[in-house]
């Protein structure tokens, strides 16, 4: 598949929900609204639609949400798609919240996952609750050590929070140093009302970087995971540090992904409101002819690059659509 400025679409993101058993303060409003469980694809048409998109020549699949592993039996789709691991398939990872790893680690390395990113913005107790809304660090941290004991690789995801946990990032490469997992810092990208002035949270990942140079010995490295993070090796450390730069790099020139949401929905840019149907075809018959030929005409369509801006007159949302239903 080649979208029209020559691009290979070879990642697919799957949002397998849109609920979540945190709140975080920069994804999601406290009060949220979820969609009915009717307007949700089964499991089996997830893994159906899933499917077409590595017949079509998508190689590497992340499973995301929401929280991927609060979706109930979500493990049959892990296994169904685990099961493709070397017949057109890659990779499958998952990206969580950490919260249900305690329970699910075991169950995720024996279907197959190798590594999954785990979203930790702070190792501060207190201030973990208040970026959550709702959770406690030690069933996080408690989940990701039951992933390493597990054997499955960890990259620590931390979104850079303007006054909030930027005095903290000397100490969280250093921890994910002597733990051996990679981090992966993000920028907090304008999508949805989250009930705040997301102006006060823009953190550019430019100073941050220059602030652990003065700590560490950063070295360039052309390693890559097939997202949009530019890594750096932590010389003191041997571990890595990606930068996901949505607002001061745009990183579209490279995109090589697509998503797909818990509706059946999707999107071909995350900075854009441009979405295909896959439900309709995938419903219309029990042949994928259709469905496959509605995933290539969105190939077609798939812009360029995104709009993300940070709008500091008005104070809204560049994309009106949370994050936790596009899929992180």
């Amino acid at each position: 598949m080649r979208d029209p400025f020559g691009r290979e679409i070879t990642y697919l993101r799957v949002s397998v929900t849109d609920r979540c058993d945190l709140r975080c303060v920069y994804c999601m409003a406290e009060e949220m609204t979820f969609l009915p469980k009717a307007e949700l694809l089964t499991l089996e048409e997830l893994e159906r639609v899933t499917a077409a998109f590595i017949r079509l020549g998508v190689r590497k699949v992340r499973l995301t949400g929401g929280e991927p592993l609060v979706r109930r039996d979500v493990m049959r789709l892990v296994r169904g798609l685990g099961a493709r691991i070397g017949q057109g398939l890659d990779e499958l990872t998952v990206t969580t919240n950490g919260s249900q790893l305690t329970r699910f680690a075991g169950d995720l390395a024996a279907a197959g996952v190798r590594r999954i990113n785990v979203s930790l913005d702070t190792l501060d107790p207190a201030k973990f609750t208040a970026i959550t809304r709702w959770g406690r660090i030690e069933k996080t941290l408690d989940g990701i050590f039951a992933a390493k004991a597990a054997g499955l690789a960890i990259k620590i995801n931390a979104v850079a929070l303007k006054g909030v946990n930027e005095d903290e990032l000397d100490r969280m490469v250093a921890w994910c140093g002597e733990h051996g997992f990679d981090l992966c810092l993000i920028e907090t990208m304008p999508m949805g009302d989250i009930g705040g002035d997301r102006t006060d949270q823009y953190l550019p990942l430019s100073i941050v970087r220059a602030r652990l140079a003065k700590s560490w010995t950063l070295a360039e490295t052309d390693y890559a995971t097939g997202g949009p993070a530019r890594y750096v090796v932590v010389k003191e450390t041997g571990r890595r540090i990606g930068f996901i730069t949505p607002m001061t790099h745009n990183f579209c020139e490279s995109c090589n992904r697509v998503r797909l949401t818990c509706t059946g929905t999707m999107y071909m840019c995350l900075g854009q409101d441009d979405a295909a149907d896959l439900r309709t075809p995938l419903r219309a018959s029990a042949d994928d002819a259709a469905l496959e030929a509605a995933i290539l005409e969105a190939i077609g369509r798939k812009p360029k690059g995104h709009d993300f801006v940070i709008d500091r007159r008005r104070n809204r949302p560049a994309v009106a659509r949370h994050m936790s239903l596009t899929g992180g």
